[in-house]
């Protein structure tokens, strides 16, 4: 189920959906966040919104990445996942976009739902 939600600080909703995502799977406040993951592409030399920052951040957060479905690589969607993943804490990358799914649920400022997930982080 979508839930609407945009934990930025400045209420802002655009370019910082990695940091709101992580911030909302970890509960966590959006400037640690922020924070960190700056921290993580200073050690790595590489700019933070970079999927090898973010991920190796998750990583070290206790986060493993999981294999999406194969039957329906382009079809299957983000509520499909919250659908089939009712348990556990999730950050979901698609087409230009991160998503926080919780126990089924995903959070977001957009309802991405019908969006198709590219790679997914888990913490169950």
């Amino acid at each position: 189920m979508y839930i609407p939600l945009n934990v930025n600080p400045a209420e802002e909703d655009t370019t910082d959906c990695t940091i709101r995502a992580i911030s909302v799977a970890l509960d966590e406040p959006w400037d640690k966040i922020y924070v960190d993951i700056c921290a993580e592409g200073f050690l790595q030399k590489k700019m933070p919104d970079r999927n090898a920052v973010w991920g190796a951040y998750l990583y070290k957060r206790g986060f493993d990445r999981i294999q999406l479905p194969n039957t329906c690589p382009d079809c299957y969607t983000v509520r499909d996942f919250c659908r089939d993943n009712p348990v556990g804490t999730y950050i979901l990358a698609i087409d230009g976009h991160v998503v926080a799914a919780i126990d089924g649920n995903y959070f977001d400022t957009q309802d991405s739902g019908d969006a198709v997930p590219i790679f997914v982080w888990g913490k169950f």
